[in-house]
């Protein structure tokens, strides 16, 4: 053998070395359970890259949509826990909603009815999720911001010069 196939020969022994001891060792398996999700946002983001270099027509973005934001979901919910998903479900529907309104903004001519499909689909959503949070520590946060949106407007910060709530009652 001549040298230069001694050195791949070593390198490829070292590389299947390290391999098997990372795999021993539970490097591959942690990788696997944690950063699996990414795996599904790549393959959305990878249908976005093949639309933006036209490779492929507007309607793969319904599809790479869903995928990013699920990819997402899964991801949050890995890292902070799985209970999570019992208040934030209603991003499923989101998924569709980002996918059909990437749709449409990019299709020409522009599909009928698919904005209000991609609209009403975003809305529910989010007041589904509104409701789901509302069971958490959400409620203290949106109290707290109702509360300073009142005393902004009792001080007057709200008032707007010559507009029609500066005429009183």
């Amino acid at each position: 053998m001549s040298s230069k196939n001694d050195v791949r020969l070593g390198l490829f022994i070292v590389v299947a070395g390290v391999v098997i001891l990372l795999g021993k060792l539970g490097v591959f398996g942690f990788l696997g359970r944690t950063l699996w999700p990414l795996a599904i946002l790549v393959v959305g983001l990878l249908i976005h890259l093949l639309f933006f270099s036209n490779r492929a027509r507007a309607y793969v973005l319904i599809p790479g949509g869903v995928l990013a934001v699920y990819g997402l979901l899964f991801e949050i919910c890995n890292l902070w826990g799985w209970g999570l998903m019992s208040y934030l479900w209603p991003v499923f529907l989101l998924g569709f909603a980002v996918g059909v309104y990437e749709y449409h903004l990019f299709e020409s001519p522009k599909p009928e009815g698919v904005l209000l499909i991609a609209l009403f689909l975003g809305l529910v959503s989010l007041v589904l999720l509104f409701f789901t949070l509302l069971h958490t520590g959400a409620i203290y946060v949106l109290a707290v911001l109702l509360i300073a949106l009142g005393i902004w407007f009792i001080s007057g910060r709200g008032k707007s010069k010559g507009g029609k709530w500066n005429r009183g009652w």
